[in-house]
């Protein structure tokens, strides 16, 4: 499902029990200095991502001051965030002069405990090569190094490095909770363009059927539930996508290539090494 860019009013894009991606939540909010945004959702983790400006968060009592560093845009700064335990009241507040925040959340019954996630926290991880047209960078806010403290939701912040290029390819899948050859993760992307105006495609495909393409552009949200799911860039620009997944047994992510073209993950620098870094 593609939700082309409108103003939510820091409303949720993808609700609690959605039909699409019913382990998924997602909101944007945007904020003015000093405004103060709350929530609380019965029976779903978050985790609270400035993508602009910088919050102070507070939530089970404690407080995580300065989250987020950067100004005009994801490419400005490294990613922050804050863990927010299921079910609990959360607020941030607005410390700069305006701040867009992704809230992104996964179906959890437990209680855990929040935390803060900072620049020398986050997992690293570079793959591909520019002949390939594959060349990437994921930047984990809730990935291998928080294992243990989070429930089931991962999130991470994906980057095309270079002029256009693919993602999420060898094509894979993620639908069916069979492991270990596969797990259920629902997964909701936010897109992003550098410049603006750039755009791409989002493809979704069943096996070895012609499936759907979306033309995605900036602020475009892709709820995946089903299928193989590769997406591209046009030529000359810069993408980036923010990535919610929502496990349904457990919080590790095991995909499933396409068999046509699983031998394409030995002709990609460093793919096993990313493959590695979602469990």
């Amino acid at each position: 499902m593609h939700i082309a860019p409108y103003d939510n009013r820091n409303i949720p894009l993808v609700d609690s029990d959605d039909p699409v991606v019913p382990l998924n939540y997602f909101n944007i909010v945007k904020l003015g200095k000093g405004e103060q945004f709350e929530y609380s959702i019965t029976g779903y983790e978050t985790c609270i991502v400035p993508a602009t400006g910088t919050v102070d968060v507070r939530t089970c009592g404690e407080s995580f001051n300065s989250v987020g560093n950067r100004g005009m845009d994801v490419w400005d700064g490294e990613p922050e965030g804050v863990y927010v335990p299921s079910g609990v009241p959360a607020a941030f507040r607005c410390m700069s002069d305006k701040a867009e925040v992704f809230v992104a959340g996964a179906r959890y019954d437990k209680t855990l405990e929040p935390f803060a996630v900072r620049p020398e926290e986050i997992d690293l991880v570079q793959y591909g090569s520019d002949e390939t047209k594959t060349h990437r960078k994921i930047k984990h806010i809730l990935g291998q190094k928080q294992h243990g403290m989070v429930g089931r939701l991962l999130v991470s912040e994906l980057f095309t490095v270079g002029q256009g290029g693919w993602s999420g390819f060898p094509s894979h899948k993620h639908d069916t909770d069979r492991p270990p050859a596969e797990t259920r993760h629902d997964e909701t992307y936010n897109f992003r363009f550098r410049p603006s105006y750039g755009s791409g495609m989002q493809m979704l495909q069943k096996e070895n059927l012609p499936g759907e393409a979306f033309h995605i552009v900036d602020g475009s949200t892709v709820c995946i539930a089903k299928g193989y799911h590769p997406c591209v860039a046009l030529p000359g620009y810069e993408m980036y996508y923010f990535t919610i997944l929502g496990g349904l047994s457990q919080r590790s992510l095991i995909q499933y290539f396409q068999p046509t073209h699983a031998e394409q993950i030995h002709t990609i620098p460093g793919i096993l090494d990313m493959v590695a870094k979602f469990k």
